[in-house]
């Protein structure tokens, strides 16, 4: 199933000094923490954050990651990181965009693809477990 931007989040972040670099700007791979807490945001959103996804015998490993950066960053700057879920049945696709917050100008944009892997025997699964689909499944009709 893919409905694009049918379950989104966004979070905000101040660019901390220790994120940058000599060069006076966001260092490239701080970038990922910023998708990761937007990520999560989501997985919350849907009720399948980090004790969910730990209880339910599944990983989730990233398997995917693609970033584009369009603008630096620099210390200080307020940024927003709007992640949505746009495709679960298979595995899930995450699409961000990053934006400075004064005046949503784009900074950045990317995609994480995971997929979900047993805990107890490794096996990669060739469609999402009902444990998560559930979970959307509340999500989206809670949003009609």
């Amino acid at each position: 199933m893919r409905k694009q931007g049918a379950i989104a989040a966004a979070v905000d972040v101040h660019v901390p000094f220790h994120d940058v670099d000599l060069a006076g700007v966001v260092w490239h791979g701080h970038y990922i923490k910023y998708l990761e807490n937007a990520r999560w945001a989501v997985m919350d959103r849907i009720g399948f954050g980090l004790e969910a996804m730990k209880g339910s015998g599944f990983m989730w490993p990233v398997v995917g990651l693609e970033v584009k950066y369009i603008r630096a960053v620099r210390y200080g700057d307020h940024l927003r990181v709007n992640a949505s879920l746009v495709e679960w049945e298979s595995r899930l696709v995450l699409n961000y965009l990053i934006v400075d917050a004064k005046d949503d100008a784009r900074v950045g944009r990317a995609q994480t693809v995971q997929v979900a892997v047993e805990n107890d025997t490794g096996t990669l699964q060739l469609a999402s477990p009902t444990c998560l689909l559930t979970c959307i499944e509340a999500c989206l009709n809670e949003a009609k």
